[in-house]
């Protein structure tokens, strides 16, 4: 990938009509990727992050939620259907306790893809008497959640997740995003759903950048400037699955204060606890390059 060059025109114009918002306090934020009913939730609690994002959550056809647990001896199932929460207790405390003392965690969201929403946003809609709406209002009571979070890699259909996103919205949930590429959808994106809303009020609250893998050669700065807003890069803790993208704990509070004193980030965050904990790393030494450049 090639690094956003200069502004152009219509991105100065974006950014006239929307300054950059600066976030009241620094964002120290982990992609979860392994199954939470597995995964050491102390140590996530207890080592600087004040914000959760729990990947594998994805729509079905009808509007069901399912959760995908990325996890071996785990199984994928479905958390909501038909405007109920379906996924059992165990699950739902165990998200909630992310926000529950002794914790730094105070805010979870849930991530997830493009996949039904074109269609459902046609038919049924997004009215608020869907399954799809109904089922959104289950999971986050169920879960304590804050935000969605929008990982599209390939649909990237600038209407139907517009609407989906206000949809969300009437639903009392923040959306955030995470790109790595396709710089154009996520402007218009940000344009259409934050429009007439102040800075403080805006639906698409937080980006997170993928600094990593496809993303490896993305520049905060530039995205910033393109969007609008202040951004969350992400790095890829140290893993096997991909080790040319693998970034220590040390490397990662170099990357973060680098771009911070360019251009002022909103926070930093990571991308995976899976990989933390295969690889016998330390939640704590990754939080804490977090905490030392993002107090």
């Amino acid at each position: 990938m090639k690094p956003w060059g200069p502004l152009s025109v219509p991105s100065l114009i974006f950014l006239l009509s929307f300054p950059l918002f600066t976030f009241a306090a620094p964002i120290r934020a982990i992609f979860l990727f392994k199954d939470v009913l597995k995964s050491n939730t102390t140590a996530l609690k207890t080592s600087s992050f004040n914000t959760v994002i729990i990947f594998g959550i994805g729509i079905l056809s009808d509007g069901s939620i399912k959760y995908y647990s990325n996890t071996p001896g785990s199984s994928d199932i479905t958390v909501a259907s038909n405007g109920t929460y379906v996924g059992g207790p165990a699950l739902s405390e165990k998200v909630r306790s992310f926000k529950v003392a002794p914790t730094t965690i105070d805010r979870v969201e849930i991530s997830m893809n493009s996949q039904h929403v074109k269609n459902l946003m046609t038919t049924p809609g997004p009215n608020p008497n869907t399954p799809l709406y109904q089922n959104f209002l289950a999971l986050q009571e169920a879960w304590g959640l804050d935000a969605v979070n929008n990982d599209d890699e390939s649909l990237y259909d600038v209407s139907s997740t517009v609407a989906f996103a206000k949809m969300l919205g009437r639903a009392g949930y923040k959306y955030t995003i995470a790109p790595y590429t396709n710089v154009r959808f996520w402007q218009a994106l940000v344009t259409q759903a934050n429009s007439g809303l102040a800075a403080a009020e805006w639906l698409v609250d937080r980006v997170y950048l993928q600094c990593y893998d496809g993303g490896a050669s993305n520049d905060p700065r530039s995205w910033e400037g393109n969007l609008g807003m202040k951004v969350v890069p992400l790095v890829w803790v140290t893993n096997d699955s991909k080790p040319a993208f693998s970034t220590t704990a040390a490397q990662a509070r170099s990357k973060f204060a680098g771009w911070h004193s360019r251009s002022a980030l909103a926070g930093g965050g990571y991308w995976n606890d899976y990989d933390i904990e295969k690889m016998k790393l330390s939640y704590a030494e990754y939080g804490a390059a977090l905490k030392s450049v993002f107090p």
